[in-house]
């Protein structure tokens, strides 16, 4: 079940906060606890807060500690990228996120700001975040100084490219639109949504746009003389006063900001005299230029005023002042308190938001990335630590995944091997080991070694297994640790880093045996591709197998899928599609899959179905129309190892996914092989994998 929503935007200044503030408000009168999250946030300036962050959790009181509610901040994610650590990125991003779906009821996500170094990344970056939090999205844009023609474009190509990356758009709102041409913004968005998306339009609200006189100071770094009680009065106009006062009186707007020398104590007392008078408008401040201030009797004079406005002196001239004010772009504050009310109410007006409120809660993720696969694993492991035995105790990529495994706190490991020689080895790799929380056993000299002999004994005997026999296979790393394992001493065992499979996963067939109802062990991989992660199998084991196996095997294989949150969606890949293709090999996939259909009719099955037809949609669609498979398969099934075994290497190599595997299934004890090429992160993830199998049985 979904548990957030991501408003996202397409440029800086689009209103989003509006909208942010609003959902905050209806999403806080509709469940007990909301969480606010901001992926990245804009750099500070000397420690201070981000005055977005603040204003959320300030003014609806939220008890989330601030550093929670961000992950990174821009120049944070320029100084990865460059290193070229985005991945690590998105892993943060998604445990920070994580931490407060498992704390709140519902976590509202805001994106980036699109301001500063690193903008033209941010709306591919939002997507990719929206993509791998798996939560749908809002997108905002802002129609301000728009042609009908270009706000539609742009956002017609940001909810292209939102979906083409299978991120869910629930509603589309245009924000700051003349009153006049909300029905016309509204029409458009409709012309190329589908009706399952909302539309939305917001008229521009000038009082939002207003710079307080808060902003003015910041920007202009000016001193505040008067009146600094008032530094939230909003500036609606600005104008210079530069001609007689007779004259600038006639210029006055309802909450000018004047604009004049320092020198100028005619327009500064008539202003002032404006402001309390009935006959003209207010006033928002003043700001005196040219670092000048008026005489000693000026000031004594407006001091005795009973009414004053914010007097604001600033070093620079007229001319650099007027310019840098009317490029002020306001924000909401904390203390913003009139603009945070205008925001809700003028989202409450305008956004019908209950039936979208439900749409949020029930939203299902369609499908799985593979950094949120990956940090589900993590989070499985901890849940249930399981002791995990490796054989191969002295090889170099075995000891440096089980220093990270350690370190991470994800299982207990078992090294087999030579304590000093495994010792040696990890002191010469550099690697950090807490000694106290691994253990070592050479086999051999081992305590458990002779009960293990007699164990295997009385196991096999019946296969002509003598007691020298079985003094000799127990000396083998891979017979003792799956001893360890149908003894109850260890929970799952990873090997193959040396060994051959057959070596691996002969013993756990000898006296591990198949599970209950299962005659065929198979196996599968998790490829974690750009955007998803698709189940592969059988890729390691089967050579050839019969229309029975291979329906066991997929049987299987979705079994597992379904065990580790991808809901199976199963191709059984042949050289063709639907019934056009004739041939042995075609016919066994054809009876494979009929197989499957009558033991599991619930499963969504395809097959016979080529790769292409599995997984592109345009493709599937236009080679089996009718199919809820095609172009959507997420567990393929290969006629054979050849084919599977090629397949998944030229995958992983030819896109550069991630292969996690092989994962053995059948066994009533998790046994898994690795390949001879393995590398440290294939050791990592598949002990990772085992531990999870472990905590299943």
């Amino acid at each position: 079940m979904n548990k957030g929503i991501y408003i996202a935007t397409l440029e800086p200044h689009s209103g989003k906060s509006l909208i942010s503030l609003g959902l905050m408000r209806t999403l806080l009168g509709k469940t007990v606890k909301v969480g606010y999250f901001r992926p990245i946030i804009k750099d500070s300036n000397n420690g201070e807060r981000d005055n977005h962050l603040d204003t959320v959790l300030s003014y609806f009181n939220l008890e989330l500690p601030y550093e929670d509610s961000f992950a990174y901040t821009r120049s944070e994610v320029i100084q990865k990228r460059n290193e070229g650590k985005t991945g690590e990125i998105i892993d943060n991003i998604i445990r920070k996120y994580k931490k407060l779906e498992d704390s709140y009821d519902f976590v509202l996500v805001e994106g980036s700001d699109f301001s500063g170094e690193g903008s033209v990344f941010e709306f591919d970056e939002n997507v990719s975040i929206a993509k791998n939090l798996g939560t749908p999205v809002i997108i905002v844009a802002s129609g301000e100084g728009k042609t009908k023609e270009a706000l539609m474009g742009s956002l017609q190509m940001a909810y292209q490219t939102f979906i083409n990356k299978d991120v869910k758009v629930m509603a589309m709102v245009s924000n700051k639109i003349q009153l006049e041409n909300l029905p016309i913004a509204t029409n458009g968005m409709r012309d190329f949504l589908p009706d399952n998306v909302e539309v939305f339009a917001l008229p521009m609200i000038d009082t939002l746009g207003n710079p307080t006189i808060k902003e003015i100071v910041e920007v202009l770094n000016g001193k505040i003389l008067f009146g600094e009680e008032f530094l939230d009065n909003q500036s609606g106009h600005f104008g210079v006063g530069a001609m007689q006062l007779r004259n600038y009186l006639n210029h006055l707007k309802h909450e000018s900001l004047v604009i004049t020398p320092g020198d100028r104590a005619d327009i500064i007392l008539g202003a002032l005299q404006a402001n309390i008078s009935s006959n003209y408008p207010r006033i928002s401040g003043i700001v005196l230029t040219g670092g000048l201030l008026p005489e000693d009797s000026i000031i004594k004079l407006i001091e005795g005023l009973s009414q004053v406005v914010p007097i604001i002196s600033v070093e620079e001239g007229t001319f650099a002042v007027t310019n840098k004010i009317g490029s002020i772009k306001s924000n909401i504050y904390a203390d913003s308190i009139q603009k945070i009310e205008t925001s809700i109410s003028t989202f409450e007006r305008y956004i019908s938001i209950d039936p979208l409120i439900e749409r949020f809660i029930n939203f299902e993720p369609s499908g799985i990335t593979p950094r949120m696969f990956q940090y589900s694993l993590v989070k499985r492991a901890q849940q249930e630590k399981k002791h995990i035995v490796l054989p191969e105790g002295t090889d170099d990529r075995i000891l440096t995944a089980a220093s990270r495994l350690i370190a991470m706190d994800l299982v207990d490991i078992t090294l087999l091997g030579d304590e000093e020689t495994i010792r040696k080895k990890v002191m010469a790799l550099s690697l950090p080991m807490d000694w106290d929380k691994i253990s070592m056993i050479n086999p051999t000299t081992s305590d458990y070694f002779e009960d293990y002999v007699q164990t295997f004994y009385e196991l096999r005997k019946h296969k002509n297994v003598n007691h020298d026999i079985a003094r000799d296979l127990m000396s083998d790393v891979s017979y003792f640790g799956t001893m360890m394992i149908h003894k109850g001493h260890a929970d799952g065992m990873v090997s193959g880093a040396v060994h051959t499979t057959q070596h691996t996963i002969r013993p756990s067939l000898q006296f591990i045996k198949t599970k209950p109802g299962v005659s065929v062990v198979s196996s599968i991989f998790f490829m974690c591709l750009e955007d998803r992660v698709s189940v592969f199998g059988d890729c390691a084991i089967n050579p050839n197998p019969t229309a029975e196996e291979l329906a066991e095997i997929c049987i299987s294989s979705a079994e597992s899928s379904r065990a580790f949150g991808i809901e199976p969606k199963v191709a059984m890949l042949s050289y063709s599609s639907g019934s056009s293709g004739k041939g042995e090999d075609v016919d066994r996939v054809r009876e494979a899959t009929e197989i499957v259909r009558r033991l599991k009719p619930d499963l969504k099955i395809e097959g016979p179905i080529q790769y292409d037809a599995a997984v592109d949609l345009s493709v599937g669609k236009s080679k089996l129309p009718d199919s809820e498979v095609a172009g959507q398969a997420n567990v393929l099934i290969f006629p054979d190892l050849n084919t599977g075994n090629n397949t998944y290497k030229a995958v992983q190599r030819e896109t550069g996914a991630l292969a996690i595997g092989p994962m053995l299934q059948g066994l009533n004890k998790p046994v898994n092989d690795l390949s001879r090429g393995c590398t440290v992160d294939d050791v990592f993830n598949t002990v990772i994998l085992t531990a999870i199998q472990a905590q299943g049985i």
